[in-house]
């Protein structure tokens, strides 16, 4: 069976992911030991919070620096919703904080300017960068229409540096934010696809088969 390593640090949605994970056939296991990444096949980073304690967490036990080593192997990494803010450069939430520097580019808190509130709760629809979803046709989002929906809990976004790393947009009053992230072997979703329903499972059921 497909077996995914699921990093537990103590922040993150991890038994609806592991939930399901199992639910699209693969075999999830709960880590947090940097060493367990070595011979993973597959990994997760979850995450709901800040920014800054998410990465001290990470650093405590030397995962951080784990995952950076897991993903020169070229097998695939999934950050979702915090998880995938930290795998960019850096952060400004509540100050400074540095990431994973896996992906290029910074999380910002999302610019509001027709009375909506944060935190963004709530479905969005997942919008190709180009006029033909082509992008979507292979990797995460192999199956996913143009109709596809996501659910959202967040208050900041990343901003990749390149539009080429760009898999998906999502819209929030008249902010238009990245909401998934794809480089090589790296894919972040900042929506939760464990409660996503249909577009979640073939989420990670693609993630499986990639």
């Amino acid at each position: 069976m497909n077996t995914v390593h699921i990093i537990d640090y103590g922040i993150g949605n991890i038994f609806n992911i592991r939930r399901a994970v199992a639910d699209a056939g693969g075999n999830p296991v709960l880590t947090s030991r940097p060493e367990d990444l070595a011979a993973a096949d597959k990994v997760i980073l979850p995450g709901v919070g800040a920014f800054g304690n998410a990465m001290q967490s990470l650093a405590l036990n030397g995962m951080d620096e784990a995952i950076k080593t897991f993903v020169t192997s070229g097998k695939p990494l999934l950050g979702i919703c915090l998880g995938m803010q930290l795998l960019f450069s850096r952060s400004d939430e509540f100050g400074d904080h540095t990431g994973l520097d896996l992906v290029p580019g910074s999380v910002e808190r999302l610019p509001i300017t027709d009375g909506s509130k944060l935190p963004h709760i709530g479905w969005s629809k997942l919008l190709c960068p180009t006029e033909e979803a082509t992008a979507w046709n292979e990797g995460l989002f192999k199956g996913l229409t143009m109709e596809s929906y996501a659910y959202f809990v967040h208050s900041f976004a990343a901003k990749p540096l390149s539009p080429e790393h760009v898999l998906s947009y999502s819209s929030y009053g008249h902010s238009l934010f990245c909401s998934t992230v794809s480089r090589d072997n790296v894919w972040g979703c900042q929506f939760h696809p464990e409660l996503s329903f249909n577009t979640g499972k073939a989420i990670f059921q693609n993630f499986l088969a990639v």
